[in-house]
């Protein structure tokens, strides 16, 4: 098991020591993130912070491929750099443009759809996976190709945005993230999750280090569209769909508080919440601050994964 915590100590290490050089350029390369206007005055302050640090998880593909280069190892490591790619576009556009839009979100999903049919491809046709969804270690559903793909093609798209969502406050999907990380590495029956999943939580805990607040360095979506989309596929290719709710349960209050304040003031004109995602209510309503907001999240995390664990554990 020592040899399986090694990709997480060489990523930590290694991020840690690039990070700052990473900030340094993308400050002096004038790469920062713009703030959109309605945002509170404490995220006012962060004007200039440099955007596309979340650049350095890559090193946490590069230490996973030094240590398996299966097929299998290509494959998640090429589903983590295509929805990359995807956030990295994005964010050129938002630095290049100073616009904190970015590029359109209907260009996104259309790159977003694209990717996950190809890697979906792959993996039915190349390494025999199967179109089944496992509810207990006794009962599954077994659905036709025809009706999985689109489906879960929905499903892939839908919580990897849930997932980029929460990147909007320093730390957030940092600490988020971590335990969604770990209960894959603790549960996953394939070495290259556990390895990359374990890398992974390593370039996390060497970017908090710089992202906690006051954030020096911003993931932006080359960081967050990454975790997303690598995330969504574990939960696939491990047969635990029937877990998302809990593993995702911050990811889901996020783009569900979206979702419901857009739908609420198209019907009515009116706001359910102060602002959308949920994370800025509790900042603008409540006063609590960005601190608190990470340190709560990131416990109900924490308890939502230790309770998909015992289901795990217990039934699967």
């Amino acid at each position: 098991m020592y040899t399986v915590f090694n990709p997480g100590i060489f990523s930590f290490l290694l991020v840690t020591l690039i990070t700052p050089f990473v900030i340094f350029f993308f400050k002096k390369m004038n790469v920062i993130q713009p703030i959109r206007k309605e945002l509170p005055p404490d995220h006012q302050q962060k004007k200039g912070t440099p955007l596309m640090v979340g650049i350095v998880f890559y090193i946490g593909v590069f230490v996973a491929l030094f240590y398996s280069t299966s097929n299998f190892m290509l494959l998640l490591c090429a589903i983590f750099v295509a929805f990359g790619f995807i956030g990295f576009l994005d964010d050129s556009w938002k630095a290049v443009k100073k616009d904190p839009g970015g590029v359109s979100g209907k260009t996104k999903l259309i790159f977003q759809f694209i990717f996950t049919f190809i890697f979906l491809f792959f993996l039915i046709h190349y390494f025999e996976f199967d179109a089944t969804i496992h509810i207990t270690k006794e009962f599954s559903i077994i659905m036709p190709l025809f009706l999985y793909v689109p489906l879960i093609s929905l499903f892939i798209v839908g919580s990897a945005n849930a997932i980029n969502f929460t990147d909007g406050m320093d730390g957030l999907l940092t600490n988020v993230a971590i335990p969604t990380f770990i209960f894959f590495f603790l549960t996953s029956s394939h070495i290259e999750i556990q390895i990359l999943s374990i890398a992974l939580v390593g370039c996390l805990l060497g970017f908090f280090i710089f992202n906690i607040y006051p954030a020096k360095g911003f993931m932006g979506d080359t960081g967050s569209l990454a975790i997303g989309g690598i995330l969504v596929f574990f939960s696939v290719i491990e047969h635990v769909e029937i877990l998302v709710p809990l593993l995702f349960i911050i990811y889901f209050a996020e783009q569900f508080s979206v979702i419901i304040q857009v739908y609420f003031y198209k019907m009515t004109g009116k706001r359910i919440f102060r602002m959308s995602p949920i994370h800025y209510h509790f900042s603008i309503k409540y006063g609590w601050s960005e601190n608190k907001i990470v340190t709560i999240f990131g416990f109900i995390s924490w308890l939502g994964c230790g309770l998909a664990y015992v289901y795990w554990y217990l039934f699967m």
